[in-house]
C-alpha cells in the first residue's frame, strides 16, 4: 500500500498514513462539512495507523450536535487536518486537500449525507 504525508498549512500538525491508491474522495454536506468544503480520506483510517506529529499546543478539536465526530485543526494556521468519524469512532478521515501530492479538486467524490443524520 502506498504512504501518504501531509501537513496543515504551517506545518505545526503533520501526518501520514498507508492506504489503497486515493483516486477519489468524500465530502459531506452536514452544517459544519459544508461550510468548509473538505474532500477527505474514503475509506477511514485505524486511529493506530494516522501517525501524527503536532507542536505540542497546536492541535485543537471542535464538536458539535451529538460530540461522537471529533474534528481536529491548527490553532495556529486554522486547517482542518483530519476527524474523527461520527459513524465508526477510532477511524479518521484525512482532509486530502492537506495531502502531499493530492490534487484534492482533481478527484471525484462521493456525498455523504450527513445533514440526514443529525
Amino acid at each position: 500500500m502506498p504512504a501518504y504525508k501531509g501537513s496543515c498549512h504551517c506545518g505545526a500538525v503533520s501526518f501520514s498514513f498507508e492506504s489503497e491508491e486515493i483516486t477519489s474522495g468524500l465530502s459531506c454536506n452536514c452544517s459544519y462539512c459544508e461550510r468548509r468544503a473538505a474532500i477527505m480520506l474514503n475509506p477511514p483510517v485505524a486511529d493506530a495507523d494516522l501517525k501524527r506529529q503536532v507542536e505540542e499546543g497546536a492541535l485543537s478539536c471542535y464538536q458539535f450536535g451529538n460530540k461522537v465526530a471529533k474534528h481536529y485543526y491548527c490553532n495556529k494556521c486554522g486547517n482542518y487536518t483530519f476527524h474523527e468519524t461520527m459513524r465508526k469512532p477510532g477511524y479518521f478521515r484525512v482532509n486530502l486537500g492537506c495531502v502531499d501530492g493530492i490534487d484534492s479538486f482533481r478527484l471525484e467524490r462521493e456525498v455523504f449525507d450527513g445533514r440526514g443524520l443529525l
